[in-house]
């Protein structure tokens, strides 16, 4: 009763005001390819160094939840995630924006996300503490292992050759080693070129990789771009509400993947969406459907990356270690303000601590209705919009993005060429997931491969640092059960039914 009492705070009219606000702003900067959740946050920050630490959390966490949610929206619509945590939306999210069903997949999406979030809140509420001592049993050669199960799950989200898979996945990580190695800081594959030093951007490579490809089919292909919704349709919300009772357990299980995957710092929306995504295919009865517009899929990648708000203050608060990037945006608002984290936030600092998680869950419920109101408007736009206009839009938009991460234009000519790059590949049927997850897990696999190398030799037993420690052998397991399954499901497939029987 006293903890619903301290959450009551969050509903003064000028937090409730932040929460809309923040929100609202969060989803118009995430739906925008290239402006991150990290970059909603970070943008916004100023402007809550006037507020007290209760109303300055409450507006950045409505801003990060938001922005979360918004890279949906051009993951669904144009094949583009506004955000990293977006990339498996595309899956199946824009399948269905093809087919005509982009407000059912905008609404699957909304609502997902609000499930997801406050799964990741009451987990914040009921196991901060206690998940966040959980985290620190991870060391570098954990964060290792998990970076490889994060690339191996490729291999059950790809439609076609694993090995094409695998080898996108390999283009990744070695774009993931150009510049300033991670660990020694040694210059590696720039050729000479001084812009290369800071290595290949995340978000830029996200763009190329994803926006360009769209935009050169948009351009080479005649016809419409996405299929026109029937008239009349609305919002679809029941159709939408019965499709996510149905898939429950789906939501429920990506959920508690997404918490569990933001408590590790630096794992972030990204991997979980993509595990959560891998799982939900996994045991689906319909695995064939996925990658051609499952809503499945919608609601597994969409409930997972929007538990990692709640999941990702858990370190954030608890340990002052940020579980995500924009908890890190997040922790150096507070720090400047003289607002230290740690321990006490559930002790002394609890009527911060939970009259923000009142307003983070505020804004997370405020999200359902912004959002589904947005969304319905932004498809029916994007499908009415005539080619002639929304190429040179899009395109606008991705040089703006690129350009504005690190104010530097050859950020935009590495967008182009690896954009250019990516659509070759992908005549070849190298997709652009794997590529992209190769740039985001490769410094992370990196980092703890070398940290876990010098472990094992500065001790003597580097076979017991990578495979004697508890943690580590069960992620082990877990990457060679996602490696060898989809091949023994290819086997079973082309066997006689005779010969299974």
């Amino acid at each position: 009763m006293e903890i619903l009492t301290l959450m009551a705070g969050a509903l003064s009219p000028f937090n409730l005001l932040l929460a809309v606000l923040g929100v609202t702003a969060g989803i118009a900067i995430g739906a925008l390819p290239g402006l991150s959740a990290t970059m909603a946050v970070a943008v916004l920050v100023p402007i809550t160094f006037g507020m007290s630490p209760e109303a300055a959390l409450i507006m950045l966490g409505a801003i990060y939840t938001g922005a979360i949610y918004g890279g949906s929206y051009s993951a669904i619509l144009i094949n583009t995630p506004g955000t990293p945590a977006a990339i498996a939306t595309t899956f199946d999210g824009y399948p269905m924006a093809r087919s005509g069903n982009g407000d059912l997949a905008i609404t699957l999406s909304t609502l997902s996300s609000t499930m997801g979030g406050m799964f990741g809140i009451l987990a914040l509420v009921t196991l901060g503490p206690l998940l966040a001592q959980i985290a620190l049993k991870f060391g570098p050669v954990e964060y290792f292992w998990l970076a490889i199960f994060g690339l191996t799950v490729i291999s059950a989200l790809s439609d076609g050759s694993m090995l094409k898979s695998f080898i996108g996945a390999a283009i990744g990580l070695l774009l993931s080693t150009v510049g300033l190695a991670v660990v020694g800081g040694d210059i590696r594959y720039t050729f000479g070129s001084q812009f290369l030093l800071g290595g290949v951007e995340q978000i830029s490579a996200l763009i190329g990789l994803y926006c360009i490809p769209v935009l050169i089919d948009l351009v080479s292909k005649p016809g419409a771009h996405l299929d026109p919704p029937e008239q009349g349709r609305g919002l679809r919300l029941a159709e939408g509400l019965a499709l996510v009772w149905r898939g429950k357990f789906n939501a429920m299980r990506s959920s508690i993947i997404g918490t569990i995957v933001a408590i590790l710092p630096g794992a972030g929306g990204s991997i979980a969406s993509l595990v959560s995504y891998s799982e939900a295919r996994r045991v689906s009865k319909n695995p064939e459907l996925f990658g051609k517009g499952a809503p499945e899929g919608v609601i597994a990648t969409e409930s997972s990356n929007n538990a990692t708000v709640g999941g990702g203050f858990i370190p954030t608060l608890v340990l002052g270690i940020p579980g995500t990037p924009p908890d890190a945006v997040i922790l150096g608002a507070l720090l400047v303000q003289g607002f230290r984290t740690g321990p006490e936030m559930f002790g002394a600092q609890a009527s911060v601590t939970y009259t923000f998680v009142g307003g983070l869950a505020i804004a997370t419920l405020l999200m359902l209705p912004i959002g589904l109101l947005i969304g319905r408007y932004a498809f029916k736009s994007i499908v009415a919009i005539p080619k002639a206009l929304l190429v040179p839009a899009i395109a606008f938009m991705t040089i703006i993005g690129t350009y504005a991460i690190r104010n530097n234009p050859f950020d935009v000519v590495l967008m182009v060429v690896l954009g250019a790059f990516g659509w070759l590949l992908c005549r070849f049927g190298i997709k652009p997931s794997p590529i992209v997850l190769g740039i985001i897990l490769g410094p992370i696999a990196e980092q703890g491969f070398v940290q876990g190398y010098l472990m094992g030799n500065a001790t003597g037993s580097l076979g017991a640092v990578f495979f004697g420690r508890p943690i580590s052998i069960g992620i082990i397991v877990l990457i060679l059960a996602a490696t060898l399954l989809p091949l023994w499901n290819a086997w079973r497939r082309q066997q006689p039914k005779e010969v299974l029987s």
